[in-house]
């Protein structure tokens, strides 16, 4: 591992497989809960179309910190798109070592982390998958996911029916699962064990109703105060497990709409899902218990995964 090294999009794709990216943020997240890793509330720049946000963790143990620059944009097919930087420093020598495309490490670190939440609360026999999105973030959590359920019918929703269709085709062709269009997003969960929210709705577009009793979701297409993808009841009814608790209770959409409602307090959120994969606090306490896992993105998963890179590519 001598010189600075830069880890391009297309390098990053080849290299960080959906299981190295799900053992690397499976330990970040363990270590953000147990001090064993540090990081600041993100800050952001809003500008004309996008929003600047900077991140910085340290990842104590592993001897890195450093932080993800990332701009935050509407793409041209309305889709929220991220373009930026990863830069990593070595804890022992003070110097930044590696920076890597930002977009993807997302891309593949968000999925990622959806895995880790799901396998730590979905039932063992979860089979059927809903997704609310098809975008990137849907590719990515369909491909991590399948790493910890043996899923077997995936339905995806998306606001173009035409596009929806040949998204399922497409996953059908690299997955080799069963993956179908629905007609609409209550459609799309009716059945669910697994249900992710990948969009970039600003309003509900996933209702507690619709849930069946048992299932997991991930709710993950909204990482700032604003735009919120599921409805207060959904909030209300389900297990609440935040990937990092002091970002949710100021930056997590969703609770804080039903929080202003009077609806939860603070005391809402049951755990950090780090609390549950270290066994320090439980998970899922039922089979028939709603677990939702609240995903904002945190420095430390990017830190993680650029390192992982760092020392093996």
């Amino acid at each position: 591992m001598t010189g600075f090294k830069h880890f391009d999009a297309q390098t990053i794709r080849e290299s960080l497989s959906s299981e190295t990216a799900i053992a690397s943020v499976r330990a970040a997240m363990i270590a953000l809960s147990n001090g064993n890793a540090k990081q600041l509330l993100r800050s952001f720049i809003g500008l004309e179309n996008r929003t600047f946000a900077i991140m910085p963790a340290a990842l104590s143990a592993r001897g890195y910190f450093g932080a993800k620059l990332v701009s935050v944009f509407f793409a041209e097919d309305g889709r929220r798109a991220h373009e930026g930087l990863v830069i990593l420093f070595d804890g022992e020598t003070g110097k930044p070592v590696c920076t890597a495309d930002a977009g993807e490490i997302t891309h593949i670190r968000t999925g990622a982390a959806s895995a880790v939440a799901t396998d730590a609360l979905a039932r063992t026999d979860a089979r059927r998958m809903a997704v609310l999105g098809i975008g990137k973030q849907a590719v990515s959590h369909i491909e991590a996911i399948a790493k910890v359920r043996r899923l077997t019918e995936i339905l995806v929703w998306g606001r173009s029916a035409e596009r929806a269709q040949s998204f399922a085709n497409e996953m059908t062709r690299q997955t080799g699962i069963a993956v179908r269009a629905a007609p609409s997003a209550q459609a799309a969960v009716a059945n669910a064990d697994i249900i992710c929210t990948v969009t970039s709705s600003s309003e509900p577009i996933l209702e507690g109703a619709w849930v069946k009793p048992g299932a997991h979701v991930n709710v993950v297409g909204s990482s700032g105060p604003g735009p919120v993808e599921i409805d207060q009841d959904l909030v209300v009814k389900s297990r609440f497990i935040a990937d990092h608790r002091e970002h949710v209770l100021l930056h997590g959409a969703e609770f804080l709409r039903a929080k202003e409602a009077g609806a939860v307090t603070d005391g809402h959120v049951a755990a950090e899902i780090g609390e549950i994969l270290s066994g320090a606090r439980d998970g899922r306490l039922s089979p028939g218990d709603i677990t939702l896992y609240k995903s904002l993105g945190h420095a430390v998963q990017d830190i993680a995964v650029t390192a992982w890179l760092y020392e093996h590519i």
